[in-house]
């Protein structure tokens, strides 16, 4: 699977750019806020039906416009594919394949899998559990329809909960019979929830640890563990035990949406003892699990995307990332880079043939 072709209208720097893409690897080189990344960000869009640097549409809208197309034709399995997006300010996203528009959004999630790594990655490290959680279950939901269902209704049912505890709470009163209502159908999803995070981990993992031994030292033991209340009992009986706790912060203190991943080298915590060199390959090796793991389950390869990391890593780092390009563990490859000249260097080395797009303040040529 590949993506042929990228048409922009009015998204972000750009006003209008045509890309005729290669189906192996497509270097984009320029300045600093030239708009390299802003082409990534639109394949990812297309892939995921939003922006990977942000979620929020209408900013990524041009400055002073009403509105932004991102379209582009994809190769799968020798079916060309035309998805097309529009978002214009104060009204609902349209999302069309050819030229059908989805019923919901969902059912596009998945089909034409795309995975970015990026500086901005090391997020996942530095920032709260809530990051974590969502590039947990982005995964997943590609994979698992009823999963994303049901995590989409969980959040529906965690705002009426806590809706209802804030208003019990200007009234001084506490409504158990109501609060059940809810409680069931949180239970319910969080288990179903539960369950399916510790199984897509259980097979995820090994293939985690195996991308951290060839990209990062060997020697050095690293783990991923999933931390969720629901481990310690009943989710019930823990809706139950903390009814007290919640009546009084107006906000529901246990469930699914506490998980987190716990992130660690050597067995202590990757973002306070981690150097910069094991957190880039910690990262790194999450995201080529991740490429892995959704090649395996969607029977799809998937395009990748490399933003601006060869001015990030180091030699030994690029190589062993440069061989699994030259193994063909990937498909089509989207890289950002500022040095023409290095990034030229780099695939020569190893035998590669790119194709070269020059960015410039908005303009492609290529």
């Amino acid at each position: 699977m590949h993506l042929e072709n990228l048409h922009l209208v009015n998204y972000k720097n750009y006003e209008e750019a045509e890309i005729s893409l290669s189906p192996g690897i497509n270097c984009f080189v320029g300045n600093n806020g030239a708009g390299k990344t802003n082409i990534l960000d639109a394949v990812h869009y297309l892939s995921m039906c939003k922006s990977y640097m942000n979620v929020i549409d209408r900013q990524n809208i041009r400055f002073d416009q009403p509105f932004f197309v991102v379209q582009g034709d994809w190769n799968k399995e020798n079916t060309r594919i035309n998805i097309h997006c529009a978002v214009k300010v104060g009204a609902k996203k349209v999302f069309r394949r050819n030229k059908k528009e989805y019923e919901k959004l969902a059912d596009h999630i998945g089909q034409f899998p795309a995975v970015m790594i990026s500086p901005y990655d090391r997020d996942l490290i530095s920032e709260g559990s809530e990051l974590r959680r969502k590039w947990m279950d982005g995964i997943i939901a590609q994979f698992d329809r009823k999963y994303l269902d049901d995590i989409q209704k969980y959040a529906k049912v965690l705002l009426q909960r806590n809706a209802l505890l804030k208003n019990m709470a200007e009234h001084r009163l506490f409504d158990r019979e109501s609060i059940e209502v809810w409680n069931m159908q949180l239970v319910q999803l969080g288990e179903r929830i539960f369950e399916r995070r510790k199984e897509f981990l259980e097979s995820f993992i090994p293939i985690f640890q195996k991308h951290y031994d060839s990209i990062g030292n060997e020697s050095e033991q690293v783990s991923l563990t999933y931390r969720s209340q629901l481990e310690e009992g009943d989710f019930a009986q823990l809706l139950l035990n903390s009814e007290r706790k919640d009546a009084h912060t107006r906000y529901t203190t246990v469930g699914t949406h506490r998980d987190d991943l716990i992130f660690e080298i050597k067995g202590h915590p990757v973002k306070k003892f981690g150097s910069q060199g094991q957190q880039k390959s910690y990262i790194i090796a999450l995201r080529l699990a991740q490429y892995e793991w959704l090649k395996a389950k969607l029977n799809v390869t998937p395009v990748l995307l490399l933003d601006d990391i060869f001015d990030k890593l180091d030699q030994t780092r690029v190589e062993r990332l440069m061989k699994l390009v030259h193994d063909q563990f990937f498909g089509q490859v989207l890289v950002t880079d500022t040095d023409e000249d290095r990034i030229r260097d780099i695939f020569a080395k190893n035998g590669l043939e790119s194709k070269v797009f020059h960015v410039n303040e908005g303009t492609i040529v290529g």
